[in-house]
């Protein structure tokens, strides 16, 4: 009797039935629209082993349809940025795996869902933030859902060939290094080879391309003296990853002298590239031979003593999140020991200052206001607090975190023509404002290379690394200290 009052009420005051349809009353019996019923279908093969979930269906099927990942951009958080600028649900993490578990579990026309034109369409908008790891109650890892998506759609459909120089970065970089002031040249703004080669691959006209430093990071260190202290505080092992060695040899510089002036000895093995332009563009088997390397090359140098420290939160973190995923199952278990010592450079300062090996009188005191905007991976995977709190480790440092979240960048995602008006829509919901807003002696720093061009290009304010900040901060008199503690 009770139900069908509450029938009546609802066909008196929604007789449209606007309200919440088909919630409450006129719900469908409890053995309809179920997900799958019966055996599911054979899965195609996939690079990543999913061995977290299972399988790639079983990936795709933990979201639960909740709808957390359609919040808008004043709730905070990251997931999902391409909605929270177009707010359309086709373009939210649960429209990806919805289409993606209803097309590998009931595939139409015996076709292989994996390689379908339309998931390829709902795909195409996730910015691989990785915000849906971290925040989705069911924590879908879609960044890595369509990095194997796109993998099998290539695989089908071939490699474009403008995909295939762009994920070989590192390459073009090195070869591009050889003569840095051409290559500079070449690619300034007013020049014409600079429309042609933006024109050739795909990127924006008013999207600005990164500059060369006139000598690798790698170059740098080989040539110099080691100023670490052969009995300070340890050694470490830095990730000399492929944007730091070539675009942001800077920030490079200032973290191995950070490091040594804090009383660590640094050490930069031989290694190859992180395989993040790789991963997030699809091309899994590159990406695969480049992780069991690296994990070939590290594993048996890397310990709980001698830790990896990495400066790009998208290159070092791929330790931690994909390679113990991707590589032969030969070697997970090194992966996933390589990955227990992996650190990204703020987590690893962080932890030094919890130990007591590093304080507040390391540094100069001074008076700065900072506005901090950290990267989507470290949100997802590791913890921004790291970052704000060394970046108060000199007295006077007021840290402001921009409660941002992606900066629309992600990768080669904001280069291109196609995405660069919705890269910009997502910079301007929180980011672009707050820089804006903040006076002129205000300190903005970022730790991704993709966020600093972005806020480049997007308020014309320079961002600084926080190494960058710290190394400005450091006493000149810290090389000579020696740690009493251990």
């Amino acid at each position: 009797q009770c139900y069908q009052w509450l029938q009546q009420i609802k066909a008196t005051w929604d007789p449209n039935n606007v309200f919440n349809p088909g919630k409450i009353i006129a719900t469908p019996p409890m053995d309809m629209s179920l997900r799958l019923a019966g055996r599911p279908p054979d899965q195609p093969k996939t690079v990543f082993s999913f061995q977290e979930s299972g399988s790639l269906l079983a990936a795709v099927e933990m979201c639960s349809g909740s709808g957390d990942c359609r919040k808008t951009h004043l709730a905070g958080g990251t997931m999902c940025p391409s909605y929270m600028a177009t707010r359309n649900e086709r373009d939210s993490t649960r429209a990806r795996a919805n289409i993606l578990r209803q097309m590998l579990a009931q595939p139409a026309g015996g076709s292989e869902p994996i390689t379908d034109e339309q998931v390829r369409d709902i795909m195409d908008l996730c910015l691989s933030c990785k915000g849906c790891k971290s925040e989705c109650p069911s924590n879908v890892d879609m960044a890595k859902i369509k990095s194997e998506f796109m993998h099998g759609y290539y695989a089908e459909h071939g490699v474009p060939w403008r995909i295939g120089i762009l994920a070989a970065f590192e390459k073009l970089c090195r070869y591009a290094s050889i003569a840095p002031r051409l290559a500079n040249w070449a690619g300034s703004k007013n020049m014409p080879t600079a429309w042609m080669i933006k024109r050739v691959l795909g990127i924006h006209r008013q999207r600005s391309l990164p500059r060369l430093n006139r000598q690798s990071l790698r170059s740098w260190f080989n040539k110099r003296k080691s100023k670490s202290s052969s009995n300070g505080k340890g050694t470490v092992i830095l990730f000399c990853d492929e944007f730091t060695n070539y675009l942001d040899v800077p920030v490079g510089i200032a973290a191995i002298e950070l490091l040594e002036g804090l009383g660590y000895r640094v050490t930069m093995p031989h290694h190859v590239e992180s395989g993040r332009t790789y991963i997030s563009s699809g091309l899994l088997p590159n990406a695969k031979k480049i992780a069991e390397a690296n994990v070939q090359l590290l594993a048996g140098l890397v310990s709980s003593d001698v830790p990896l420290i990495g400066i790009e939160p998208s290159a070092i973190l791929t330790f931690r999140d994909e390679y113990p995923d991707i590589v032969d199952s030969s070697l997970r278990g090194e992966a996933q020991k390589l990955a227990e010592h992996t650190f990204l450079i703020d987590e690893f300062l962080a932890r030094e200052c919890e130990a007591g090996r590093i304080d507040s009188t390391h540094f100069q005191a001074g008076s700065r206001n900072i506005l901090l905007h950290c990267h989507c991976h470290q949100k997802a995977l590791s913890n921004p607090v790291d970052t704000a709190k060394i970046l108060r480790l000199p007295e006077g440092h007021h840290v402001s975190p921009i409660r941002s979240g992606c900066c629309g960048m992600a990768g080669f995602f904001g280069y291109e023509k196609r995405h660069f008006e919705l890269s910009m829509q997502i910079g301007e919901l929180v980011l672009f404002p707050e820089i804006r807003q903040a006076s002129s002696d205000t300190v903005i720093v970022a730790n991704g290379t993709s966020c600093r061009h972005q806020i480049l290009d997007g308020t014309g304010r320079q961002a600084l690394h926080p190494v960058q900040l710290l190394r400005e901060c450091l006493r000149p008199d810290s090389m000579s200290r020696r740690d009493t503690s251990d």
